[in-house]
């Protein structure tokens, strides 16, 4: 009968004897792969959280610039603001008929 790996009866005969010398090695490699991992981990949670801060700076942008244009008057002669910001509103908000569409 054979074992998971296809070794007789499951045992593992391992005729590579490691002295302590190469096990302090292996464990240095070990220790350095983990100071590695470590330091990827704190510059990819350092990138997270600027690109958190990225992300709300062009949201807090996105809606001074809007409220700058519902705010401000029409270049236009005879057109008062509510005018104006009743067109505006209309822009930046679906109609009917595209909510209608997308359901």
């Amino acid at each position: 009968m054979s074992g998971p790996n296809g070794d007789p009866d499951g045992i593992i005969i391992d005729d590579d004897e490691f002295d302590d010398e190469e096990y302090a090695s292996i464990n240095s490699m070990l220790d350095q792969i983990n100071s590695y991992l470590d330091d990827l981990e704190e510059r990819n949670d350092a990138l997270n959280g600027k690109l958190h801060e990225l992300l709300e700076s062009n949201r807090q942008a996105r809606l001074d610039f809007r409220a700058q244009l519902l705010g401000s008057p029409t270049q236009e002669e005879g057109c008062n603001q509510e005018e104006h910001q009743t067109a505006e509103e209309e822009s930046f908000s679906p109609s009917k008929e595209d909510l209608n569409e997308e359901n």
